[in-house]
């Protein structure tokens, strides 16, 4: 019987920068201070399952530099338990960077990215015969130039990597990121009839539709629902879940929805965005991985991403599953959502 993650593709470092406000082109901030931190769909998702189950089987595959940032990125996934047998030391570059600089005056986050050996990243670093995980979750498209482009007559790295996952019995999920829509839609529409399951925000979900899914700067939750029914009949994937400041969106291929509102975090709590996506990610799929109802996940994406937002880092201060739904009785959640 399988259990547990694989993940796979970006393990990059983080250093999170806290700025008094974002500049303007010529301006300048002042910074008030820096943190290392391991960055990435595959490490943050990776570690945000083992603190919510420190017992949860947890590998990954990806490829990293060979210097001290690679060190840095390897420590994090002795810390906390992550088989790295297919995280990949290269010699043709760094590792992979990213300069997450957060607005104290809005808690908004900007990436700045080097993409260094992530460039040199194929199908071939992943290897799906040995894995005993039940589901494979993937990313970041658009980050890594050779995976983004056509590969041994298939679209992109990225559709073999989840055509040959899938030939392996796994559950397949991709984990996206905000950047150049047009790119990110020419990239991810062709993965669409090999997914499993698809998880995003709004704007990523817009992206890949071409629906605007924002109406006078609020969500707008028939244009979410619209464009995750859209996504559902381009591909093959059992459902599709859009997640966004004030709640949640599931639509089922059978027809079900489920709409569930977010943590009523207080306001002076939030530290940062940086990472919120990867803790839904994270809590949902625990909970989808363990059998509960859909609507039971959701809540833990809910919480799981909330807990993150207390910090700056990506996966600080996410806790053990039964913290994090403790954070939810403490808290609360939001009101219904507005146009739901």
């Amino acid at each position: 019987m399988r259990r547990g993650f694989i993940t796979l593709g970006t393990w990059c470092l983080d250093r999170n920068i806290v700025l008094d406000f974002w500049p303007n082109e010529d301006m300048a901030a002042h910074v008030h201070h820096i943190t290392l931190a391991g960055g990435g769909s595959a490490c943050n998702f990776a570690v945000n399952i083992k603190k919510l189950d420190p017992e949860m089987h947890v590998e990954t595959q990806g490829l990293i530099g060979d210097g001290e940032k690679a060190d840095f990125l390897i420590s994090i996934a002795d810390t906390f338990g992550i088989r790295r047998s297919g995280l990949i030391r290269s010699d043709l570059g760094d590792t992979q960077t990213t300069d997450a600089f957060v607005s104290q005056e809005t808690n908004r986050r900007t990436h700045i990215l080097y993409a260094g050996v992530a460039d040199f990243l194929t199908p071939e670093h992943f290897d799906f015969s040995n894995t005993t995980a039940k589901i494979a979750h993937f990313g970041l498209p658009s980050l890594h130039k050779t995976m983004d482009q056509s590969w041994q007559g298939e679209e992109n790295g990225w559709l073999a990597s989840l055509k040959e996952a899938q030939k392996h019995g796994l559950h397949t999920n991709l984990e996206l990121v905000a950047g150049n829509e047009t790119k990110l839609k020419e990239i991810v529409v062709p993965c669409l009839p090999h997914l499993s399951s698809l998880v995003v925000n709004d704007h990523e979900i817009g992206a890949i539709t071409g629906i605007q899914t924002q109406s006078n700067n609020a969500t707008n939750i028939d244009k979410i629902k619209f464009a995750a029914k859209s996504v559902l009949k381009k591909g093959r994937m059992d459902f599709v879940l859009v997640h966004f400041p004030e709640g949640a969106i599931l639509v089922t291929r059978d027809g079900k929805e489920i709409i569930q509102p977010s943590v009523d975090i207080p306001l002076q709590l939030i530290k940062g965005t940086n990472g919120a996506g990867d803790a839904f990610s994270a809590g949902f799929f625990y909970g989808f991985h363990e059998n509960w109802p859909l609507l039971d996940a959701i809540k833990l994406g809910h919480a799981s991403a909330a807990a993150s937002l207390r910090s700056v880092e990506t996966y600080t201060c996410v806790q053990s599953v039964r913290e994090c739904l403790d954070l939810t009785n403490k808290w609360g959640w939001r009101s219904a959502l507005a146009n739901a």
